[in-house]
């Protein structure tokens, strides 16, 4: 055998090994109940919102990313963010315009329904396919756009990252992503032991993002249901087919939230502002959660979807579990 035989040889052992053929284009995913085809790893990307960007920098696609948007105008970003965004520019520091979009050439935008994108505005899957751009939308935002209203799981996490891997030739590096992922929080639930009593009634939790006329709240399609239920509690929301959006207060206090998630938007005040509201209010003031101060702060990006619910859950766990009765 020759030695280019031998090499040639060793390149498809190390191929298989690999697993090779997840690399193989065109791949299609599900954009939505619709198949999107990707003839060849995205090169010129760019991605809305802090989530979806963490998302991005957890798969290292930095090289296939051209612009980012959706960030400055809303948060404050860390040091480690910052290193791993390098010099990716922002291209709009709210949602962009199509111009904005198409200044930067880009091949593919990583968006959803009210992250980045408006039913009927200038930047939609459809607008933006008409400049040959491919859209992958994030899944919690189907809501808006389906008359399907599925009751989120951490699956909904998990099977954005494998798209995502599977869109940018990143597919392995996404299952073991993933796949730490699952061995981290099924470590927060040991399974049950045979005889042993049933576990108690899960704490009742409200999510607080904002509202003082109306909470502004997370319902059975939005993210913190999985994540309140990964911990181990329950959402008193979740029997409303929504994702984000207003409830009433009376709605709420009737069921007597025990846990509060108050939405840290780091602006040096924004729990103790939740808090304060929620004291002032006539009924709020009377449920167990306002009464006993029992809450945790959690930061827009781990209240979305992305890399941050992971330690999102750990964290809140540890707190249902030191007030469970």
């Amino acid at each position: 055998m020759t030695l280019r035989a031998n090499v040639s040889a060793l390149l498809l052992l190390l191929c298989i090994s690999m697993v090779c053929g997840a690399h193989a284009f065109p791949v299609t995913v599900d954009n939505c109940g619709t198949p999107l085809r990707i003839n060849a790893p995205p090169q010129r990307a760019v991605i809305h919102d802090l989530n979806m960007t963490e998302m991005a920098l957890a798969l290292g696609l930095q090289a296939q990313m051209a612009g980012v948007t959706g960030i400055t105008g809303w948060y404050k970003t860390d040091a480690k963010f910052n290193a791993a965004l390098g010099a990716i520019p922002e291209l709009a520091p709210k949602y962009p315009s199509l111009e904005n979009l198409l200044a930067a050439r880009p091949d593919m935008f990583f968006a959803g329904w009210y992250y980045g994108m408006k039913p009927g505005g200038d930047v939609t899957p459809a607008t933006l396919a008409r400049h040959g751009i491919a859209t992958l939308v994030l899944t919690e935002s189907c809501v808006h756009t389906s008359q399907t209203r599925s009751r989120v799981t951490m699956d909904l996490l998990y099977t954005d990252m494998l798209r995502l891997g599977t869109v940018f030739g990143q597919r392995p590096r996404a299952e073991a992503l993933v796949a730490q992922w699952r061995k981290r929080l099924q470590a927060l639930v040991p399974p049950p032991v045979p005889g042993t009593a049933p576990k108690a009634t899960p704490l009742r939790v409200f999510v607080y993002d904002s509202g003082e006329d109306k909470p502004f709240t997370a319902g059975a399609a939005a993210m913190p249901t999985a994540l309140i239920e990964a911990a181990g509690g329950r959402n008193v929301m979740d029997d409303l087919p929504i994702s984000w959006a207003h409830s009433s207060w009376e709605a709420v206090a009737a069921r007597n939230p025990q846990f509060l998630i108050l939405l840290d938007y780091q602006d040096g005040q924004g729990p103790s502002r939740l808090m304060g509201t929620l004291q002032a209010h006539p009924a709020m003031r009377h449920t167990d959660a306002v009464k006993h101060q029992r809450f945790i702060a959690l930061r827009y990006a781990e209240l979305t979807p992305g890399p941050a619910n992971i330690e999102a859950v750990e964290k809140l766990a540890r707190a249902l579990r030191a007030v469970a009765p």
